[in-house]
């Protein structure tokens, strides 16, 4: 059996304010080629469908035609709810659309409620089947009372969780080899627990261990953007797409699992081709606009820090005119915010009037010179401080 591990598909997600409709309509259409071509029998969706818990109409027709496209390509989906969805929104029809092949795991009472598929039979002669579970994203104080917890800690609800996932494992293991899979929308710290850091919070985001997790065969993890191993048997398989510059370094994939009788046979990566790079640039404004080094940026989305001694007139503007989206622009000046103060403060000691003096602030606040229009106005204002004054 072949399964393709996705998540934080983050539908209806822009990006410093280019939307992301049609690159995330390109994903899924990769995503349908990939089942067809690497035939795929389950793909697995670890949460963060949508980016918000109300999508716009055309985000769920999105979404509606993804799940129609990979049905139709032969794979059944499991799809659990992240921490952007709804989860009773997301897991609406859930019975209906478990006939179609594509099943949801958005509540706590379907934890302990997996796709049963046969596997064969293992070295031993015994069938073996794989049963794949769902963990929803668990808000502690919302669902501790129902998973019998007291303290309302991610490592807790986690942790029981996963205890009724094992007890069903054990109940299906008396007819069967149970070779596990199990999805979940949380994040999951490095090493072994201990009653004395139990929980661990990054963030405001509760982490929880990695040994919660052991004995199954495989752990699809979403929450993380970033495609990750955390163990053989534990991997992120991050977003589809990049949603920040500090993703400018990921490349883009999933995992595909090969599962069989005797366990997971083999991992291999996949990637999705982004249809915008990103480029993360620094220097000078003349240095970003002449050096041939940064020509592969140009059709990239692009965030920019300024370098230069004094802010440029019209930075954005002309990066625009090689660097046409250009998203993101900072300036940080050689030397540091104290150098480009120092070099405000002795041209603000040179000014030969009040009027050098505001036209000097205007055009260090805003990056131009004052035009003559605005000039006038601050003479004008100045003089009628001027005559205040003397008529006090």
């Amino acid at each position: 059996m072949r399964l393709l591990h996705t998540s934080d598909w983050h539908l209806g997600r822009s990006f410093h304010g280019v939307g992301l409709l049609e690159a995330q309509r390109d994903f899924v259409n990769q995503l349908i080629g990939s089942v067809t071509r690497h035939g795929v029998d389950v793909v697995l969706i670890a949460g963060d469908v949508y980016d918000r818990a109300l999508p716009g109409v055309d985000v769920v027709r999105l979404l509606d035609e993804a799940l129609v496209g990979l049905t139709a390509a032969g794979a059944q989906v499991v799809l659990t709810s992240g921490n952007h969805d709804s989860a009773i929104r997301l897991g609406f029809a859930a019975r209906l659309l478990e006939r179609g092949g594509v099943h949801l795991r958005t509540r706590v009472p379907d934890l302990d409620q997996p796709l049963v598929l046969p596997l064969g039979k293992d070295s031993a002669g015994q069938d073996a089947v794989a049963a794949i579970y769902g963990i929803p994203w668990l808000e502690p104080r919302l669902v501790a009372e129902q998973l019998g917890v007291e303290s309302a800690t991610h490592f807790d609800v986690t942790r029981a969780a996963t205890a009724r996932i094992r007890a069903d494992i054990e109940r299906r293991s008396g007819s069967a080899v149970v070779r596990s899979v199990v999805l979940a929308h949380t994040f999951a710290s490095g090493g072994i627990s201990s009653d004395s850091e139990r929980d661990i919070s990054i963030g405001g985001v509760g982490a929880v261990p990695l040994d919660l997790f052991d004995g199954f065969d495989y752990t699809a993890l979403g929450h993380l953007h970033g495609r990750q191993s955390l163990a053989p048997d534990v991997r992120y398989s991050g977003s589809p797409l990049a949603y920040s510059f500090s993703e400018a370094g990921h490349r883009k994939g999933a995992w595909l699992v090969d599962l069989g009788p005797e366990g997971v046979t083999g991992v291999e990566e996949l990637h999705w081709e982004a249809p915008h790079h990103l480029a993360v640039l620094r220097g000078t404004l003349d240095d970003l606009l002449e050096s041939t080094d940064h020509a592969w940026a140009e059709t990239a989305y692009c965030q920019v820090t300024l370098t230069d001694a004094q802010r440029p007139a019209r930075a954005m503007e002309r990066l625009r005119t090689r660097f046409p989206d250009t998203l993101v622009l900072g300036f940080d000046p050689e030397g540091g915010p104290a150098a480009a103060s120092a070099s405000y403060s002795s041209r603000l000691a040179q000014a030969p009037d009040d009027l050098a003096v505001c036209c000097g602030f205007l055009e260090h606040v805003r990056g131009r010179a004052a035009d003559e229009a605005e000039r006038a106005a601050l003479a004008a204002a100045l003089e009628n401080v001027r005559l205040q004054e003397a008529a006090q």
